[in-house]
């Protein structure tokens, strides 16, 4: 174990490594299949079931990282059941029966979570003077995760051939992995004889209970709601401008980008006492950088308008890591982190269909007005909610 001066450092390596693996495994999954099979429809299939464990499992890895002896040892388990899951997922994808790559992709969501229940770890271990340091480059972190995996998979796959797509993808988990038993793991300094029932529940009850945290996560469940259709609404602006589908990518890119930027900025000047503010003046800028694609003529433009819109978003993250590790119980904090991430993950799936089903309907630009929407009526209701109290 390497002593608390580095653990920062050290933490941020690991969780990035692993957040790499964790954001580029869809992409490298989807070209994978079309390599092998010639149709990237059946990734679907395996995307929804890497995914809907998640709604369960995030709040029980939360819970048993606040409240164990040894939290390495979880962590550790946790990312190596998630390394091994990944590496055979892709070697099963497009060569074995559809129902046993199911269940691999399952494992997958029921470990993947370590990735945001390591957030919880940081106050052990960083003083209380630089956790909002610690906080922005934990969003850094995240948001370089979503830039490098999905370009390494694409890279890869450009080089070598789709079937070789997931090889950095299964590396960065693997190193990840070996990195995280050097960092510094204070074990919990409590909580112990928790009902079962307070595993699944107890993050919820958490959030809907206090004030500010039922309106950051009302607000920004809301916001992926809409945000689920970013990707696929990416692609779709990328033909009504005259680009190749491909430009789509760039696009993502160009927002990934800007997050990282934003949450960079982020790390030096926000601070908690300011992150409601930031939460929901950066859901309305977010939200007008989106609606801003409906009259942009061309993908350089475009890449401006999405870049823009990850500054705003950065921020946004940042702040919700603060508000999180400000308001929950310390035995919580896990918990928390992972509850609320299954339930953006959830909204985001559930947005995703809503693309699906409403694309030919309304659009690229009725899309980006849409996912806009949601992010001004997450800001809206997000603000209600602050200034609502409920009598005790």
């Amino acid at each position: 174990m390497i002593g608390k001066s580095a653990g920062l450092p050290l933490h941020l390596t690991a969780a990035t490594l692993l957040r790499v693996s964790a954001e580029g495994v869809a992409t490298a999954l989807v070209l994978t299949v079309q390599a092998r099979t010639g149709d990237a429809a059946t990734a679907g299939y395996l995307q929804a079931a890497m995914t809907l464990p998640y709604v369960l499992s995030g709040p029980v890895i939360g819970n048993v990282v606040d409240r164990v002896a040894r939290p390495r040892r979880v962590a550790v388990a946790m990312a190596a059941g998630y390394a091994v899951a990944t590496a055979a997922l892709l070697l099963l994808a497009g060569r074995s029966p559809l129902v046993l790559a199911l269940c691999v992709a399952a494992v997958i969501g029921c470990t993947e979570p370590v990735v945001v229940a390591l957030t919880s770890l940081l106050p052990r271990f960083v003083p209380a003077e630089r956790l909002s340091r610690a906080y922005g480059l934990e969003a850094s972190s995240f948001n370089l995760a979503a830039i490098a995996g999905p370009g390494l998979a694409a890279a890869l796959a450009g080089a070598m051939g789709g079937q070789y797509a997931g090889l950095a993808i299964v590396a960065s988990g693997i190193l990840g992995m070996l990195t995280l038993p050097l960092l510094p793991f204070p074990g919990a300094s409590g909580g112990a004889g928790q009902k079962v029932s307070g595993f699944v529940m107890g993050g919820f009850s958490v959030l809907a209970e206090g004030r500010v945290l039922r309106a950051l996560t009302t607000a920004t469940t809301l916001a992926w709601l809409g945000f689920g259709g970013v990707a696929v609404t990416a692609v779709l602006l990328a033909e009504h401008v005259g680009a190749e589908p491909s430009a789509g990518g760039r696009l993502l890119v160009a927002m990934a980008v800007g997050s990282l930027a934003g949450s960079l900025a982020s790390s030096r000047w926000l601070r908690p006492k300011h992150a409601e503010p930031v939460m929901l003046v950066g859901l309305v800028a977010f939200g007008a950088a989106l609606a801003s694609l409906a009259v942009v003529p061309s993908v350089p433009w475009a890449m401006a308008a999405f870049a823009v819109a990850g500054m705003f978003e950065g921020p946004v993250f940042a702040a919700t890591l603060m508000l999180r590790q400000r308001e929950s119980p310390p035995d919580r904090l896990g918990q928390v982190n992972t509850t609320a991430g299954s339930l953006k993950i959830a909204a985001s799936a559930v947005g995703a269909g809503l693309t699906a089903v409403s694309a030919d309907a309304v659009g690229a630009v009725g899309l980006v007005l849409a996912i806009a929407s949601f992010q001004f009526a997450g800001a809206g209701l997000g603000l209600f909610l602050l200034r609502f109290r409920r009598d005790s």
